[in-house]
């Protein structure tokens, strides 16, 4: 599974959303979160779900890698879907002791299933498409207005980035510290709960020391650099929103307002 993590990955391809503005695609997805939380009927979670793999395609990142993406999360939505069927009131499909799995119930179950699941891949979209250093001066620039207020842009932005950057990095390092351990005998899968927490240990201390260890290096190298903050920096290629990027996020717009005209209808 460490080798499947996905979050944090880049793909270089020459696909549209590769040439797109990061700010633009980073509006589009708060555009999507927004539409998920609208949605409330099938009409709205088809088109949803439509426009998803819509971009997937146009992306031209092979499938099983936001499959990859999902991995990790298939325990979290499946206790989720399991919740919402057996929390559910209204008409009993079938029962199980004390528990009853309803109409409703099994319903809401599979829309935050789908909820969760197209936010994973949106969010998987944004992250494969765009590479961690234009991501962040496109944070930096959408955070810049609130510098007024002193609000720090360019460091929150530059955090985001880095702790994005080292996941790929850590999940690497956690593999090869529990297979040097169990070349060393050590047995990670059996015992009760408890002796499974004493194993975790020697894997836990070692990637901490790791990362704690990455970081000093990043921050003496980062020194030695003469890195002052984002103050009086300059950038190589300055970041412009095209015709392109426009008129997908006047598309993104359009579909915000469908969503909406759907929900007051009751469509």
């Amino acid at each position: 599974m460490l080798n499947d993590m996905m979050l944090g990955q880049f793909f270089p391809e020459n696909s549209v959303l590769h040439r797109m503005d990061a700010r633009a695609k980073i509006i589009m997805l708060f555009i999507l979160i927004i539409a998920i939380f609208l949605c409330d009927s099938r009409v709205d979670y088809s088109l949803l779900i439509f426009l998803n793999i819509a971009l997937m395609l146009v992306s031209k990142i092979p499938f099983i890698m936001y499959l990859k993406a999902l991995k990790p999360m298939f325990w979290i939505v499946l206790f989720t879907f399991v919740v919402h069927v057996f929390s559910g009131e209204g008409k009993t499909i079938a029962s199980l002791w004390i528990f009853s799995v309803t109409w409703e119930g099994l319903s809401e179950g599979i829309f935050i299933t789908l909820r969760l699941v197209l936010l994973v891949l949106m969010a998987s979209i944004l992250t494969f498409t765009t590479s961690p250093l234009v991501l962040t001066d496109a944070l930096e620039s959408l955070l810049s207005p609130f510098k007024k207020i002193g609000v720090p842009a360019h460091e929150l932005s530059m955090m985001m980035t880095i702790a994005l950057r080292f996941i790929p990095t850590l999940i690497t390092e956690t593999d090869k510290i529990i297979k040097a351990q169990k070349s060393r005998g050590a047995d990670f899968s059996s015992g009760n709960i408890l002796q499974r927490m004493k194993y975790v240990m020697p894997i836990l201390i070692p990637l901490f020391v790791g990362a704690f260890r990455r970081a000093d290096e990043l921050a003496m190298a980062m020194e030695s650099r003469c890195y002052r903050g984002g103050q009086g920096r300059t950038r190589m290629k300055e970041m412009k929103i095209g015709n392109l990027d426009f008129c997908l996020m006047v598309i993104f717009a359009a579909i915000i307002a469908c969503l909406l005209f759907f929900k007051i209808e009751g469509i």
